[in-house]
């Protein structure tokens, strides 16, 4: 290789190109290989590269608290859980139409497991998502008053593909956290698919979130293209020992 031609790779940031040209090039010198097919070899394994950095860059802005997959949850010890449901769930139709998806079930039984799951197919997939538990959203927007940036986390988690809260359950919010919620829900709604996991019914959402007439017209944005998959089994947390 040229130091002229290995600049420019570099330049580029072509790295993977760099690293196999000489011994493509030999390649294609001792098999004749076609000019297309030569530049083929070249250029795949720089395009997975690029994929895998972009996979790579999708997970870390998605804040996963651990790499759970569908291929390793539990489903035989669940019995709670309908495998045939999530794995039709699994083929992500729920992110293209724009749906929502709730879980609930009593703590332990997997339901965060099954959100961060999803959550990594979708940006495996190519989709951009973020993972949070519920208590962080609404810090986050309280935090978001002080120093007016409440518009601008808005229009962050309004554009994200799938948008995980997890733990959504009795919390101490002031007013001004539901409204702020109030006001991301409508701007995903029939928009960007969202996925909560909760240990609570749909009508005792009112108990935390107040306002029941405000609760309501959340939860008939929230159910009108809603997959809710209940998880009544054992808990995933048993003691060792």
């Amino acid at each position: 290789m040229t130091e002229e031609l290995e600049q420019l790779l570099k330049n580029l940031r072509l790295k993977r190109i760099a690293e196999f040209l000489e011994e493509e090039t030999q390649r294609a010198d001792r098999d004749q290989i076609p000019y297309q097919e030569f530049l083929l070899r070249l250029v795949r394994p720089q395009y997975h590269a690029k994929q895998e950095q972009a996979l790579e860059w999708r997970i870390k802005n998605a804040r996963l608290p651990e790499r759970w997959t569908l291929e390793t949850f539990p489903f035989k010890t669940q019995t709670g859980v309908n495998r045939r449901q999530i794995k039709t769930l699994a083929e992500l139709d729920f992110i293209t139409k724009s749906e929502n998806l709730v879980f609930i079930g009593p703590t332990g039984v997997g339901k965060t497991g099954l959100a961060s799951s999803l959550l990594l197919r979708a940006l495996q997939n190519g989709y951009r998502g973020r993972f949070i538990r519920a208590q962080d959203l609404f810090d986050e927007m309280y935090a978001s008053l002080a120093d007016r940036s409440s518009a601008k986390l808005l229009r962050q988690l309004a554009k994200l593909d799938l948008l995980v809260i997890d733990e959504m359950g009795y919390l101490n919010l002031r007013p001004e956290q539901t409204n702020i919620f109030f006001k991301l829900m409508e701007e995903r709604y029939n928009r960007r698919a969202t996925l909560i996991t909760t240990n609570l019914e749909y009508d005792e959402w009112h108990e935390f979130l107040g306002n029941r007439s405000m609760v309501e017209a959340l939860l008939s944005r929230l159910r009108h293209r809603c997959h809710t998959v209940r998880i009544d089994g054992p808990s995933l947390r048993q003691p060792q020992g």
